[in-house]
């Protein structure tokens, strides 16, 4: 597989029936034959200008795929006609307004040649394919404001001509912008909404199946947003699900054969800068028919940094696997056998554990969907974690098991973890996510409740006990109070700025409630001991 990855695509290029793969890597593009079992042959490479973003198509009409690559350093598109035969012929260019970061390709003006729409920011271009590998003068649309970062095509007023959609960020602001096709190649205004989060990635798919197309978009951080289309290029109100990484590209295919489509994701980085971070891989969102999505599905594949993504039937087993392009290892491929799967899906998290001890378990099931026993080779867990399962070496069809793990710290501060699968039903692993953190401070009691004091008047104190169980002096820097009604409570300790190995200190809580009813608060302490902010829950009634 190639090296340096940052963009994927696949389709049949030597038309043998095998899916290929070509693979944008800055400098250069790489072709690398599919041999049908998921498995690809040597690369074979050619040398391009800058780029990060490429796309697929028969721009000459000769029945052999052809590759357009955006190049984000000369005010160029180029493409290479394929020669049938999996190799590529010289580039041809076609210049544009500005340097382009990111292509789509397309029909905008019902000719039977495919046009490309670009990313050459201020502008959303549309060049009309003349057919042989060149395109027309683009024509320059600047109504999308807001800084154009990715976009995709579709019909989304379903009048029969391809609309644009893009996403962007513009100051403090983000935004989506639809901008409606006239059949011509030209496109009208954008039709924008602000969006919460800030996007990275748009795909599109009628996710709710009302004929209407819809949009998935990628955020920069923790979150992915889907917002259901109106049918008149607009959107209803977003829905948002939370994932474990960023993204690098978005694609929609069905995964699991149930004709619903999923959402498949590249991952960038961790969702948490400054704190232990999964590896890069594939997050899965399954489909419920009904514009709503199943917790994510997370897949690790490579090593750095998982930016580009193609979807297809890698393997000839008419189910659909992914490509992720990987800017260290190249090219991983994650074959899908759709019968094993977990729940929940989503990440074990764990509580503040005493360095030293091990937590109550946290149980997933395994369940085998298929028609034949998968055999189970292995599963074990990072460190700082235990795992044990009822599943032995095999399981039935159709039958399930439970996967045990708890967070067993033996250093303290944050662990991210995985619990890692080993089963005939995938050629990868797979995993179960783990976060957890390891300590050296109790507190005794953890919680404080008061009994119903009159609003107006204070509480007598209750004490909560800190100890330093480690084996080094613990540095205490901060006591707040947090919640809802943090102004109800009150607090005073004895506590030195550093806490003597083995040594305690108490913290005098009181309760002066302004308002009758259920009162509330969190004690924060910020401490050295792994796992800080410690917490403390407060309640307490007013009357």
């Amino acid at each position: 597989m190639p090296s340096n990855s940052f963009a994927v695509a696949a389709g049949d290029f030597n038309n043998d029936g095998n899916l290929d793969i070509v693979v944008g890597q800055g400098f250069k593009i790489s072709v690398a034959l599919g041999n049908g079992d998921g498995t690809f042959q040597r690369p074979v490479s050619y040398s391009t200008q800058l780029s990060y973003s490429l796309a697929v198509g028969d721009f000459n009409n000769d029945g052999n795929l052809d590759v357009v690559v955006a190049n984000l350093v000369s005010n160029t598109v180029d493409v290479y006609l394929g020669n049938g035969d999996g190799t590529l012929k010289a580039p041809i260019s076609t210049k544009t307004t500005a340097d382009v970061a990111f292509v789509a390709v397309g029909d905008f003006n019902h000719d039977g040649k495919l046009d490309i729409v670009v990313i050459d920011s201020p502008y959303i271009s549309v060049l009309l394919g003349n057919g042989d590998g060149t395109f027309q003068a683009p024509s320059d649309n600047d109504s999308f404001t807001c800084g154009p970062q990715n976009l995709a095509v579709g019909d989304f007023n379903n009048d029969h001509k391809l609309d644009v959609v893009v996403v962007g960020e513009c100051g403090f602001e983000s935004a989506i912008g639809v901008l409606l096709g006239n059949g011509n190649g030209t496109l009208q205004s954008s039709l924008t909404e602000l969006l919460e989060a800030s996007p990275t990635t748009v795909a599109v798919g009628d996710f709710n199946r009302d004929g209407n197309l819809d949009a998935a978009i990628g955020n920069n951080g923790d979150s992915v947003t889907v917002l259901l289309g109106n049918g008149k290029g607009g959107f209803g109100s977003p829905a948002y699900y939370d994932t474990i990484q960023g993204f690098g590209q978005m694609e929609v295919g069905d995964f699991n054969g149930d004709g619903i489509l999923d959402l498949a994701l590249a991952g960038i980085v961790g969702a948490n800068e400054g704190s232990p971070q999964p590896p890069p891989g594939l997050s899965v969102f399954t489909g419920n028919g009904d514009g709503t999505f199943q917790a994510e599905q997370f897949y690790p594949a490579g090593k750095i940094i998982a930016r580009g993504l193609a979807l297809g039937d890698f393997n000839g087993d008419h189910m659909l696997d992914a490509v992720v392009a990987d800017e260290d290892l190249g090219g991983i491929t994650l074959l899908n056998t759709g019968v094993a799967s977990f729940s929940p899906t989503t990440r074990l998290t764990f509580a503040d554990q005493l360095v030293n001890t091990v937590s109550a378990p946290q149980v997933v099931t395994l369940t085998n969907s298929g028609t034949k026993p998968m055999s189970i080779t292995s599963i074990t867990a990072s460190a700082q974690y235990t795992v044990s399962s009822t599943c032995g070496r095999s399981l039935a069809p159709g039958a399930a098991c439970q996967i045990s793990t708890s967070s067993a710290p033996t250093t303290q501060g944050a662990h991210a973890g995985l619990v890692t699968v080993i089963d005939s039903a995938s050629s990868r692993p797979e995993v179960i996510d783990l976060l957890g953190a390891g300590t050296v401070v109790t507190f005794s009691p953890p919680s404080l409740t008061f009994a119903a004091q009159k609003v107006g008047t204070t509480s007598p104190p209750q004490e909560v006990q800190l100890a330093n169980t480690g084996n080094a002096p613990l540095n205490v820097t901060l006591f707040a109070m947090h919640g809802f009604d943090f102004d109800d409570f009150s607090q005073t300790n004895n506590c030195p700025s550093s806490l003597g190995a083995g040594a305690s200190c108490t913290i005098t809580v009181t309760f002066a409630p302004t308002k009758t009813g259920a009162r509330s608060a969190i004690l924060y302490v910020t401490d050295t001991g792994g796992g800080s902010p410690q917490t403390v829950t407060l309640a307490g009634t007013g009357s």
